[in-house]
């Protein structure tokens, strides 16, 4: 009788060994008491497909997709999800046993199911959100603040180019604003994220004036290194209601780990706890 494989599961980047997701898989792995490894892979781009199309032979059932892979597997995938196609991206892989990938991207839903959490009281209709910056994760909040009913983004990023080509592919809920003039669209939004890379350790400061900010609106930053952010701090000075972006991370972790080992775990100050340590 062939004993049935431990299921492997993997993060794969370059660099990869920043990554929190380890960390938060085998913590996920030892609470519910199951079988199975979540490792580590740095490969590089001109190795990638390779790579992929052999991962279930080795055992493995599924993977993480961390920078700069997140858009180059979807080229890859044998199925891609609507999501995935819609923002470009793709932050998991499921390798099925026949050996066929499939490409989800759980950005969206971890960035949701975060304002969810920390915020309880958190209505998407409220009032306008204002997004900082137009890249990827940008990409990931406005798909997911269009989809729960939010019915105006203003939208801001230092390239406005950038920002406009959002605009042209999502439509007319989006108002873009000059980076200049960003503090601006801050003023009567009942959602404030912040998208860019500002904040984070060794990046620049953010230097957007916040005076805007409504007492009470619900002031999140996709930062998580530090876990409070100057913004996040000046926002909850101001009597907003923030959320920090760890729990984008963790959330976003929670579907890929339900559908590689079978339980749908918990996020909670013990899996924060896991990442932080």
């Amino acid at each position: 009788m062939t004993e049935k494989r431990i299921p492997l599961a993997a993060v794969i980047g370059n660099p990869v060994e920043h990554s929190k997701s380890p960390a938060l898989h085998s913590h996920w792995l030892k609470t519910h008491g199951l079988l199975g490894y979540f490792v580590p892979m740095r490969i590089e781009r001109d190795n990638l497909k390779v790579v992929l199309k052999n991962m279930h032979k080795m055992g493995f059932v599924g993977a993480s997709v961390t920078a700069p892979h997140k858009k180059a597997v979807l080229e890859i995938a044998d199925l891609v999800t609507d999501r995935a196609a819609l923002m470009g991206a793709a932050n998991h892989l499921i390798f099925r046993e026949n050996g066929k990938i499939h490409a989800d991207n759980t950005d969206g839903y971890g960035f949701i199911e975060n304002l969810r959490q920390g915020a309880p009281g958190w209505n998407p209709v409220a009032g306008p959100a204002a997004v900082l910056g137009a890249g990827g994760g940008a990409r990931a909040v406005i798909t997911s603040l269009i989809e729960v009913g939010v019915r105006e983004i203003r939208l801001a990023n230092r390239t406005r180019t950038r920002a406009e080509e959002l605009r042209a592919e999502f439509g007319s809920k989006i108002t873009v604003c000059d980076w200049v003039q960003a503090g601006n669209m801050l003023e009567g939004a009942a959602t404030v994220v912040n998208s860019t890379a500002l904040g984070m350790l060794g990046k620049p400061e953010m230097r957007i004036p916040l005076d805007g900010l409504t007492q009470g609106a619900v002031v999140t930053d996709l930062v998580y290194a530090p876990v409070i952010t100057p913004f996040l701090q000046t926002a909850a000075d101001m009597g907003c209601i923030t959320v920090d972006g760890l729990g984008m991370l963790l959330h976003q972790a929670v579907p890929g780990f339900e559908r590689w080992f079978g339980i749908r775990p918990t996020v909670d100050d013990a899996a924060r706890r896991a990442i932080l340590d």
